[in-house]
């Protein structure tokens, strides 16, 4: 019974976040042999604002401007 877990920055479409799902649940369905009705696919949308990796978010980086320093010694 897979339960597959996603996080995406927001700002797909409804198309693309479907396509999205349709492609992971067919994956799972080829690879472990789940029965359909026991595969779960939860897609959670992210603000970019608040997804952030080497300390920049991505409207930091969309907007080109740096993430804030560590000012903590």
């Amino acid at each position: 019974m897979p339960l597959i877990d996603i996080s995406i920055a927001r700002g797909r479409t409804p198309e693309q976040l479907r396509a999205l799902i349709a492609g992971v649940h067919d994956v799972a369905s080829s690879t472990t042999g789940a029965a359909d009705e026991n595969i779960t696919v939860i897609v959670r949308e992210v603000e970019k604002e608040f997804w952030s990796r080497t300390n920049t978010t991505i409207t930091e980086r969309e907007s080109g401007v740096a993430g804030a320093q560590a000012s903590d010694g």
